[in-house]
């Protein structure tokens, strides 16, 4: 019987080739819950339990018992059975001293969040953090980027998370590893495939007939697309900024809660999308952050984010992998009215569906699925140095009612996006059972004072809302921009750190 393998997409392999030892490309999701629930006779959490309730769903995401090979010659991944999977190994078991503040949960995340996964085994692991404050609980999953993203971690909640509180556990489903093909075979198989492939591709075009037209459009259409996506600014760099240098190994974790009646107020008031209204509200952070924080002038600044955009189809979903598209967002940073930068994101946001730039980057991905390891790498560096963004900012929809982890109510989720080489912070938010969970992942060196950047966050959006809700149309006049301050790098840096959690 042939041994059993599956080749990672050109999209999924280029989140491998993006690591180092300082861009980490894993995604996590920190998750807090009621600890009473799972509370043992000697006050401890039933992490047991847990770990029994993981591995009995291990069958329904087969890939978390998986590990990576590689095709000889060519080096390009693929996917085999880990024949020496140990559950122990992924779900672990830490303990903060009690009462755990929530700042002491967050360190811990930064230390967990600068430690790369090991390749030799499924690139995931769920850590149970025990002793938290108020009576709670957390989980930090950690999962490489080519395994999930954003949309496919909603729908592995899915998988753990139950509606109601249960204590039922199901036996776990027999695992057998299926053998893992050898190197000659791979290099045979994968041969043969991309021949077989070729041959396919001859015979469609001689079967082409009535439908030629509408390939022929649906072409251009996608060449249209791609077209307009390369130039929103894939081929030229971003600004340089105080949120960008040179990135190291160690993480800091801020987080931020915000109602997320308050974001469809403003959404409903001044127009637009809740989107719209989230990277409104970065902008308008950014800003505040640069100017206040850093003593940094914005005058002239081309600052962009990348928005992670799902093409998950409705026939994929529950299926891994990643299946999303990147737009490219301009941020009004350089604008000091609130009720401006969202009319300006609204404008750019519009612009990018008109120009179907997510059907654009899918189509550039699809061009290059299939190029060999090697090209992909070198791509991939060649794009961290033109460095066309900024920042990424991800905002995942998620259920507006409460889940279970068997009886424990889960009571907040943040997540966390990586970060890009020469990106200080990144800026992730899930939405959850009525509140929005912003979680921000930065670099230890370039920001230092993470939470002075999310309260740069917290007093944006309590700008934005506020002149929503006013009615106040936006000045008519921009004020002039003052002109550079030409500063060096170290006078724009102010190294103080504020302490504690972010309120909303």
């Amino acid at each position: 019987m042939p041994g059993h393998y599956e080749r990672l997409s050109y999209l999924d392999n280029s989140f491998l080739a993006l690591e180092s030892r300082s861009t980490h490309m894993h995604v996590a999701g920190i998750a807090v819950f009621a600890a009473a629930p799972l509370r043992t006779e000697g006050g401890g959490i039933d992490t047991d339990a847990i770990r029994m309730l993981v591995e009995s769903k291990l069958h329904m995401i087969p890939r978390y018992r998986q590990r990576l090979a590689r095709v000889p010659i060519e080096k390009h991944p693929v996917w085999v059975d880990d024949e020496h999977f140990n559950i122990e190994y992924h779900v672990r078991h830490y303990s903060l001293p009690r009462p755990g503040s929530f700042d002491q949960l967050r360190s811990l995340v930064g230390i967990i969040m600068s430690q790369q996964l090991d390749r030799s085994k499924p690139l995931w692991e769920f850590n149970i953090v025990e002793g938290l404050e108020d009576d709670q609980f957390a989980i930090i999953s950690k999962i490489h980027h080519c395994m999930i993203d954003g949309i496919a971690g909603v729908d592995l909640m899915a998988v753990l998370l139950n509606l109601a509180p249960s204590a039922d556990i199901d036996d776990p489903v027999p695992y057998v590893a299926r053998r893992a093909p050898s190197g000659n075979e791979l290099l045979v198989r994968e041969t043969a495939r991309r021949t077989g492939k070729t041959l396919a591709a001859m015979r469609s075009v001689r079967q082409l007939s009535d439908d030629a037209s509408q390939l022929v459009r649906d072409g251009a259409h996608r060449a249209r697309a791609a077209g307009y996506s390369l130039a929103s600014g894939w081929l030229t760099s971003a600004s340089d900024t105080a949120l960008n240098g040179k990135v190291g190994p160690n993480r800091l974790f801020g987080t931020l809660e915000t109602p997320l009646a308050q974001i469809k107020d403003v959404k409903n008031s001044a127009g637009g999308s809740v989107n719209d209204v989230v990277l409104a509200t970065v902008a308008g952070g950014v800003r505040r952050f640069l100017m206040e924080d850093r003593d940094y002038d914005v005058a002239g600044l081309d600052f962009r984010a990348m928005a992670p955009v799902s093409v998950r189809s409705q026939d994929q979903r529950g299926t891994l992998g990643n299946q999303v598209a990147m737009w490219l967002v301009s941020l009004p940073i350089t604008e000091p009215d609130p009720l401006r930068r969202l009319e300006a994101v609204k404008a750019a946001t519009e612009r990018l569906k008109e120009t179907n730039q997510a059907l654009g980057a899918a189509t550039l991905v699809r061009l290059s699925a299939g190029a060999p390891a090697t090209l992909v790498s070198m791509a991939s560096r060649l794009a961290t140095g033109v460095r066309p963004f900024n920042m990424t900012v991800t905002n995942v929809p998620g259920p507006q009612f409460p889940l279970y982890l068997l009886g424990s109510q889960m009571l907040a989720s943040y997540a966390l996006v990586p970060l890009w080489q020469a990106h200080g912070v990144g800026v992730a938010l899930f939405s959850y059972a009525g509140s929005v969970y912003w979680g921000f992942n930065a670099d230890y060196d370039i920001v230092p004072d993470v939470d002075a950047f999310v309260e740069a966050t917290r007093l944006s959006f309590a700008e934005l809302h506020e002149a929503a809700m006013s009615g106040k149309p936006p000045p008519k006049k921009r004020p002039k921009s003052r002109p550079p301050l030409g500063k060096t790098p170290a006078q724009k840096a102010k190294p103080a750190a504020s302490k504690g959690k972010a309120e909303n």
